[in-house]
C-alpha cells in the first residue's frame, strides 16, 4: 500500500512544471556537442567552419570573391568577407534588428530562402548564432549602402541593439565577425593554425578564384606572424596535383571534367598513379563528405561502366583477364565536387550525402562526360588500361596462390592466429586487445592483464610496409594474416565493423625509434585497409613510462621528458633519488607493465582519428612512399623538434 501511494505522490509531481524549455540559445550552452560535435579541439575548431561558411555561401552565389580570416591575441578569431553583408534593417516579424535575428535565433538565415541562396554549405542554419552562444565576445560589423553597423553580444545575449558607428565607400561591402571562444564551454582554447591553413586550402581547391587570406597574429614567439593567401585558378585539378605530390602519375595532366549546367552542377578530377592505393575526396557544396555517400556510389558506378566498355578492346590475351571494380580504382586520386540545393546530410557533422537521386544522376552525366573524354583521348585510355589488366593480372596471380596454400593446407583450421592470447569475454564492446611488438613484452603483457577482456597478439618484428605493396603481398604475409584473422572484420572493401571482435584495438611498442617505426607502419595498414577502424574510434596507441622516479620507498611513472623536468623541479630533497628509464616494455614485470600501461582505471590511451583525409593522405605517401626526396627534406626540417627526445 506504501508503495502505490508513493507512486501517485511521483505521478503527481511530474506536471507541466518538470518540463524545462530552454529559450533561444540557451539550449545551445547547455548542450553544445547536439550542434558543433564535440567540446573539444575539434569543436573549437568547427566554430571557425560555421563562420567561414557563411563567407563561402556568399562565394557561391557570386558576391564575394575574398576572405581573411586572422587568429587574434587571446586565441579569438576574425573573418572578413567583401560579400553582401548581413542586412541591418529591422525584421518584419522579429521587430529587432535582422542582424540581430542572425546573430540569436536558431533556423535564421538566408539558406531557408530559395532565392537567397542557391547552394549553401551551411545547411541547417544554425551555425553563426551557435558560435555566438558559445563565444564569452562576440562583434558582428556590417558595410553595406554605405554604412558600418555593429552590435555586440556575450554568450549569445545582446549587450545592446545594432549601432551605426561610420560610413564607407558606395561599393565597399561585407560582414565583419569577431568571437572568443567560452573557456567554460570547451576543453582548449588555443587554434592550430596548421590546421586552420588545412582547411581554408581546400576551399580554395573547391572554389577556383576564390583568395582566402589565413594571417596568425598572436604573440607568443617572436618570430614573423605566419600569414598564407590561398587561390587555386585551377580548382579540382590543382586540388589532385596536391594531394598526389609524392607519387608518381602515368600521365602529364589530370583528367579534369565539369558539367557546370546540369541539376546539379559537378566537377571531377581524376588521376591514375603508379602506387596501388586508392583515394577518393568528395565534397557537397565544398562541405567534405568523409564517409562519402551516393554522389561518390554514382562516380564509381560510372568509372567501372566506362572503363569496363573500353576494355573489351584490348588485345584477346589481356582481355581474357576479368576485371574488377577494385582493379579499375587502384591507384586512382579522384576529387568528386557536386553542388545540390537541398542535400540530405547524415547528421550534424555532414560527413556523408544521403540524396538516392544523386546516386544516378552523377553516374549518367558523369560516366557520358568520361566516355566521351576516352573517345577523344585514346592514349590516355591506354595507359589507365594497361594499369588495371596489370591490377588484375597481380590479383588472379594472388587469388591462385592462396588457393593453392590453402589445398596444402586443408587440415588446418584458419581461425584465429595461434600467438593470440584471446580474451574469455565473447562481448565486442568490452573486449581490447594489445598488438605488442616481440615475444617478450607479450609474455609479460599476456602474464599482467586482466583475462576476462584483454587479448594480446604479439608481433615478430616490422610488419610490411603496405604503401610499397600491392594487395596481393599484403595478403600474403604471414603478420598482416594473423592480424586481420585476430581483429576480424576483413580489410578494404570487405571491412564490415559489425564483425570486429574487439572494441579497442591497442597498440602497444617501446618508447624508442623502432617502437615508433612499428606504430607507423601499423596506422599505415589501418588508414589503407581498415580505415573504418579509425574513422569510428576503434585504434589507439599505448602510452608506456619512459621513467620510474623512486623517492625512499615511493614510487612515480613519468611518461615524457617534459613531466620528468617538473617532477625533479618538484623534489625539496633529492636525496635517496633514483630515476630509471625503460628501454622497452620487456623490461617491465608483468605487474608494471598492467599497472602502468594496461589497467582501464590508470593508464594513458592516445586515441587514433583522422581530422584531415587529404593531409593524412600525403603525410603516409610521403613517409612511407618510394618518393625519396620529399621524405628527405621532411626530415631535414623537423629534425630539430625531437633531437633531445631521440633514443637511437
Amino acid at each position: 500500500m506504501a508503495e502505490n501511494v508513493e507512486e501517485e505522490k511521483k505521478n503527481e509531481d511530474y506536471s507541466g512544471s518538470s518540463i524545462t524549455v530552454l529559450e533561444g540559445l540557451e539550449a545551445v550552452r547547455v548542450r553544445p556537442a547536439m550542434y558543433i560535435g564535440s567540446t573539444d579541439i575539434r569543436g573549437l575548431h568547427h566554430l571557425v567552419w560555421e563562420v567561414v561558411d557563411n563567407s563561402v555561401d556568399e562565394a557561391l552565389a557570386g558576391f564575394c570573391n575574398h576572405i581573411e580570416i586572422s587568429i587574434l591575441p587571446g586565441n579569438g578569431i576574425r573573418v572578413t568577407d567583401n560579400g553582401r553583408g548581413i542586412p541591418t534593417d529591422i525584421h518584419p516579424k522579429e521587430k529587432v534588428g535582422t542582424l540581430e535575428v542572425v546573430m540569436t535565433k536558431l533556423h535564421a538565415g538566408g539558406k531557408f530562402d530559395s532565392n537567397s541562396y542557391k547552394v549553401s554549405a551551411g545547411l541547417h542554419g544554425v551555425g553563426v548564432s551557435c558560435v555566438n552562444a558559445l563565444s564569452t565576445k562576440l562583434i558582428a560589423t556590417v558595410r553595406r549602402n554605405g554604412k558600418v553597423v555593429t552590435q555586440t553580444f556575450s554568450k549569445g545575449v545582446p549587450c545592446g541593439p545594432q549601432q551605426e558607428i561610420g560610413t564607407c565607400a558606395a561599393d565597399d561591402h561585407g560582414t565583419t565577425i569577431e568571437f572568443y571562444p567560452d573557456d567554460t564551454i570547451f576543453s582548449e582554447t588555443v587554434y592550430v593554425y596548421d590546421t586552420l591553413a588545412t582547411r581554408f586550402r581546400e576551399l580554395a581547391f573547391l572554389m577556383s578564384g576564390l583568395r582566402l587570406t589565413l594571417t596568425d597574429e598572436r604573440e607568443e614567439t617572436g618570430e614573423e606572424k605566419p600569414s598564407e593567401t590561398f587561390c587555386f585558378p585551377g580548382g579540382v585539378s590543382e586540388f589532385v596535383r596536391y594531394v598526389d605530390e609524392h607519387r608518381t602519375p602515368l600521365f602529364n595532366e589530370p583528367i579534369h571534367l565539369v558539367l557546370p549546367d546540369g541539376q546539379y552542377p559537378l566537377e571531377v578530377a581524376m588521376w591514375y598513379n603508379d602506387g596501388y592505393q586508392e583515394n577518393f575526396f568528395s565534397f557537397v557544396n565544398n562541405v567534405n563528405t568523409y564517409d562519402g555517400g551516393t554522389h561518390v556510389t554514382g562516380f564509381k558506378t560510372a568509372l567501372t561502366r566506362v572503363i569496363s566498355k573500353f576494355a573489351q578492346d584490348m588485345p584477346k590475351g589481356k582481355k581474357d583477364i576479368s576485371i574488377t571494380a577494385d582493379d579499375i580504382r587502384e591507384g586512382l586520386t579522384a576529387v568528386i565536387a557536386i553542388k545540390v540545393s537541398q542535400p540530405q546530410f547524415e547528421g550534424q557533422t555532414k560527413r556523408k550525402l544521403g540524396n538516392s537521386e544523386i546516386a544516378s544522376y552523377v553516374a549518367s552525366a558523369f560516366g557520358a562526360k568520361l566516355d566521351e573524354y576516352f573517345q577523344e583521348n585514346p592514349a590516355a585510355v591506354k595507359v589507365i588500361l594497361d594499369k588495371v589488366y596489370f591490377a588484375a593480372q597481380a590479383r588472379e596471380a594472388a587469388h591462385k596462390a592462396r588457393t593453392l596454400a590453402r589445398r596444402k593446407n586443408v587440415l588446418e583450421s584458419g581461425g584465429l592466429p595461434g600467438k593470440l592470447a584471446d580474451c574469455s569475454s565473447r562481448d565486442p564492446k568490452e573486449c581490447e586487445m594489445f598488438i605488442v611488438e616481440g615475444d617478450s613484452a607479450g609474455g609479460s603483457a599476456k602474464q599482467g592483464r586482466k583475462r576476462e577482456f584483454q587479448a594480446i597478439l604479439p608481433l615478430r618484428g616490422k610488419i610490411l610496409n603496405v604503401e610499397k605493396a600491392s594487395l596481393h603481398r599484403v595478403l600474403d604475409t604471414e603478420e598482416i594474416q594473423n592480424l586481420v584473422n585476430a581483429i576480424g572484420c576483413g580489410l578494404g572493401t570487405e571491412c564490415k565493423l559489425e564483425k570486429l571482435r574487439y572494441n579497442k584495438i591497442v597498440i602497444m611498442t617501446d618508447a624508442d625509434v623502432d617502437g615508433s617505426h612499428i606504430q607507423t607502419l601499423l596506422l599505415t595498414f589501418f588508414f589503407r585497409y581498415m580505415r573504418p577502424l579509425i574513422d569510428e574510434g576503434h585504434v589507439y596507441l599505448a602510452m608506456p613510462p619512459l621513467y620510474k622516479l623512486k623517492v625512499g620507498l615511493k614510487e612515480r611513472y613519468l611518461f615524457d621528458e617534459k613531466e620528468k623536468e617538473i617532477a625533479m623541479a618538484e623534489l625539496e630533497d633529492k636525496k635517496n633519488v633514483t630515476i630509471t628509464r625503460f628501454k622497452g616494455l620487456g623490461e617491465m614485470s608483468p605487474e608494471q607493465l598492467f599497472e602502468t600501461t594496461m589497467d582501464p582505471e590508470k593508464r594513458f590511451l592516445k586515441q587514433c582519428y583522422v581530422e584531415d583525409a587529404v593531409v593524412a593522405d600525403q603525410i603516409f605517401s610521403m613517409l612511407m612512399g618510394e618518393d625519396v626526396e620529399p621524405r628527405r627534406k621532411f626530415i631535414e626540417t623537423n629534425a630539430y623538434k625531437v633531437l633531445n627526445d631521440l633514443d637511437i
